[in-house]
């Protein structure tokens, strides 16, 4: 009975192992982090068709808060407003370790929290960004307080 232990953590072990590379590659985050987001922000003003604002968002796939958020642009009250209103632009940050030049020359301090937001005239000038880690904690506000939040943005920036 003693053996039994070890010998159950060892099994564990080598069955996290050998399933760690599917593990990996099973989730793709709503990031991509080879992206050269500058040239995708870029790509974006040049091929807008409509007068819709572009949407930077700010995030990584480590972050749970900007999981949600993504997800809240995919379904639900969110996804709709979204869609209408904004022409979206994601941009990874690592571990803040990528284009954290792109996020302050927006005028959004990204040590406040992610996912983070800059709203862009079609000129590409910011007419909005978040500045106090409002969206931080999307977990907490849920599609609802997203909803809201963004509803409050449109109206601030029309």
């Amino acid at each position: 009975m003693s053996n039994l232990i070890p010998r159950r953590r060892s099994l564990l072990a080598a069955t996290l192992l050998a399933c760690a590379p599917w593990l990996a590659q099973a989730a793709p985050g709503p990031y991509d982090e080879a992206a050269d987001a500058r040239a995708e922000l870029q790509a974006a003003l040049a091929q807008r068709q409509d007068a819709r604002p572009l949407l930077l968002v700010f995030g990584a796939n480590w972050c749970g808060d900007c999981k949600v958020l993504d997800q809240s642009f995919k379904e639900g009250s969110t996804a709709a407003l979204i869609a209408k209103h904004f022409k979206v632009v994601k941009v990874d940050v690592g571990r803040f370790d990528r284009n954290t030049e792109l996020a302050e020359s927006y005028g959004v301090p990204l040590k406040a929290g992610i996912p983070a937001v800059a709203v862009l005239s079609g000129q590409g000038q910011p007419t909005y960004a978040t500045r106090a880690g409002e969206l931080a904690d999307a977990r907490s506000l849920g599609d609802p307080g997203i909803h809201r939040f963004f509803a409050k943005v449109l109206a601030d920036t029309k």
